[in-house]
């Protein structure tokens, strides 16, 4: 069987496997340096008050909407739109767990007929 100097193919020699392993350390870099840089974005975005995390999150979609993106914009797009969307959710049920807390103080003191309100 010839040796074909494919670093892929059996029998390849070693010495030329090495330089495509060290080519891709730089992307493997790049890639966490991105997972970084998105838990930082998400770090950040989570103190975003809702009133304007809603409201970035309607021009996006006025954006999607609108087309004429590449896939990759609407995809970056798409994805900033889910964290604002859980930013939303999060504040909203925030929301209503305190409402639920009122709510029920209230039913609280309104059975103790020597509550003064």
């Amino acid at each position: 069987m010839a040796r074909s100097g494919a670093p892929d193919q059996p029998g390849a020699p070693a010495e030329r496997a090495r330089p495509q392993a060290a080519a891709e350390r730089p992307q493997k870099r790049a890639a966490a340096d991105r997972t970084a840089a998105d838990r930082t974005a998400a770090g950040q975005a989570a103190r975003l008050p809702y009133e304007q995390a809603r409201d970035e999150l309607t021009d996006l979609v006025k954006r999607l909407e609108a087309g004429g993106l590449t896939l990759e914009q609407s995809l970056e797009l798409w994805e900033r739109g889910e964290r604002l969307a859980d930013i939303c959710t999060e504040w909203l049920e925030g929301a209503r767990a305190r409402l639920a807390t009122a709510m029920a103080r209230r039913n609280d003191t309104s059975a103790d007929p020597a509550a003064p309100f």
